[in-house]
Order: C-alpha cells, then sequence, then structure tokens
C-alpha cells in the first residue's frame, strides 16, 4: 500500500493535558492591564508632559519677556519664531525656536490637555473662588471662569501619587499677591492647570503647578511659578519680571522657600514610564514569538505524522 494512502489518526489529547491556546488579542490586552498596574506607581504618578517637561516656558506664536525675568528649564516656540525680550532673561536651560524639540513638546502638551479635559471630575467648583479653600486630591472643574484671590492650600496627605487637576472652562485669574501652597506634600504628586482660554497671573502672585492654557499665559510683573510651567497652546506667554522653575530640587529655588519634593515641578513621578508605543514593540514582539512556536509546533506534528 502505498505509503501517502496510510492515514494515521492523531492520538486523543486529554482536555486537562492539552496546550493552552494563545490567542495575541488577548495576550496584548494582559500585557496592557499588566503594564498599567504594575508596580508600586498608579497611574496618578505618571509623567504626563512627557517632553513638555523639561520646559519652563512654552509658547505656540510667540513669547515676549519685558524686564529681568529668571527661567529655569527650557525656553521655547512652536509653530512660531518670536522671542522678544530675550536679552533681559536669564536662562538656566535651553533655547528652542521652531525646532524639533518644540515641535514635540508642543504635540506632548496638547495630549496632556487632551488627557486632563476627560478625566472624571471630582467635585465642580463653578462660581467659587478658591481663595481660602484647602483641597485633597482631586479632578475640579469649573464651567467658565476660576479666580483666586488669597491663598489656597493642597493637601497632599502624604500621599506620593496625589494628582490635582484643574478643568477649567475659559480663563483662569488670580489677584495680586494671592498664592498656591501644597502642605502635607510628597514625593511625585502632581498639579495640572487645564485652562480652556486665557491664565493670568495677577502682580506678586506665588503660583505653582503646570498651566496649560488653550490661547495664552500672561504672568504679570512680579508674579513667580515655583514649581512648574507656563505652556500657551496657540497663542503667546507673555512675561514681566518673573521667575518660573520648572524643578524646585534645591529645596527652595531662588529663596522661596518653596519644594516640589521630587516631583520635577508637580509633574508626577521621578521614575520613568514607558511610553504607549514602548508597550506596543512589546507586544509586537510576543504575537511574533507566539507566531513562530505555533510554527514550528505545526511543522513537528506533521514530521510525525509523516
Amino acid at each position: 500500500m502505498s505509503k501517502s494512502l496510510i492515514h494515521k489518526s492523531p492520538r486523543a489529547v486529554p482536555s486537562s493535558s492539552r496546550p493552552v491556546q494563545f490567542s495575541p488579542a488577548r495576550w496584548i490586552g494582559t500585557l496592557a492591564f499588566t503594564a498599567a498596574f504594575a508596580g508600586s506607581s498608579p497611574v496618578q504618578a505618571q509623567n504626563f508632559l512627557l517632553t513638555a517637561r523639561q520646559f519652563g516656558v512654552l509658547g505656540a506664536e510667540t513669547v515676549t519677556n519685558t524686564n529681568a525675568t529668571t527661567i529655569k528649564g527650557d525656553l521655547g516656540v512652536h509653530p512660531g519664531s518670536a522671542i522678544s525680550g530675550i536679552g533681559s532673561i536669564t536662562l538656566n536651560g535651553a533655547l528652542h525656536q521652531t525646532d524639533a524639540v518644540a515641535a514635540q513638546a508642543k504635540i506632548d502638551a496638547g495630549i496632556a490637555n487632551t488627557t486632563f479635559m476627560g478625566m472624571p471630575v471630582t467635585q465642580t467648583l463653578s462660581g467659587q473662588n478658591l481663595g481660602g479653600m484647602t483641597l485633597t486630591a482631586g479632578v475640579y472643574k469649573f464651567e467658565s471662569d476660576a479666580f483666586l484671590t488669597g491663598n489656597l492650600n493642597l493637601d497632599f496627605q502624604g500621599n506620593p501619587n496625589a494628582l490635582f487637576v484643574f478643568q477649567i472652562g475659559t480663563a483662569l485669574t488670580t489677584s495680586s499677591a494671592s498664592s498656591v501652597t501644597v502642605i502635607n506634600g510628597s514625593t511625585g504628586g502632581g498639579v495640572y492647570w487645564q485652562v480652556g482660554s486665557q491664565a493670568t497671573l495677577g502682580t506678586t502672585t506665588t503660583f505653582l503647578g503646570n498651566i496649560l492654557a488653550g490661547t495664552s499665559v500672561v504672568v504679570q510683573s512680579g508674579a513667580r511659578i515655583l514649581c512648574g510651567r507656563a505652556i500657551a497652546l496657540t497663542a503667546q506667554v507673555t512675561l514681566d519680571n518673573n521667575v518660573i522653575s520648572n524643578d524646585c530640587d534645591n529645596g527652595g529655588d531662588y529663596g522661596s522657600g518653596k519644594s516640589d519634593y521630587g516631583s520635577v515641578g508637580f509633574s508626577g513621578a521621578t521614575t520613568t514610564v514607558p511610553e504607549p508605543s514602548t508597550f506596543i514593540l512589546m507586544a509586537a514582539g510576543g504575537v511574533a514569538l507566539i507566531g513562530a512556536v505555533r510554527r514550528r509546533r505545526r511543522l513537528t506534528n506533521l514530521e510525525r505524522a509523516a
């Protein structure tokens, strides 16, 4: 009888001993879930700003400055190129005018802005003045304008992953000599001001956290951002005799006594969080490996059957 006519029936394999069938889609999902929840740092602690984190000031069309201003962190503009009054800026960082670094930072800042807009709200504060409040970690929403007159306390409660997000529908305005203060701070926290249009810091305001304004940021005479950033997504950043520090790692930059508790200007964890593209590459590599194993197994079974 011709060997080609002989059919060997495969041996039945008990269900308890059959190999587990791998699903690439399920494997990717498991990887993403594990990546999101593995380790001791939950999602609150991540660096939402990505490459925009290295900036102290980032404008879209222009950055204008009057009088002596000090910036710790990079200074950039994109897609515009104009930075006026740069001769009176003391820059402890790099200058990026319409280059690839500024372009990527603008993209990353825009993504962060969208992320903050979509976060579920902890409490709506529309119509209330932030002055005199003490808030714990959460997402706070203003349907339109937000005002700060006096001092706002942000109580981290010793939580290294405390996250404060302010969703402001239109404008943020602080009165002269207003301030934001962190109490019970701890390493890794984040403070973000997601502003629909313009953010204006009144004269001699002492502010902290990361401003992402839909149009402009105006930092009036003598106002300071310690520790954080001023980012304008579509228009300009206007400066006048200011101090802006994106990283208060010196235990009180510029004699302010302010600290960010090692959070890199209240921008989240100091540890590296892999970007989504990293997980995608890992997933692709894993799927390829599983495919190779499957092909090898089929070839082995065919050889045995022959």
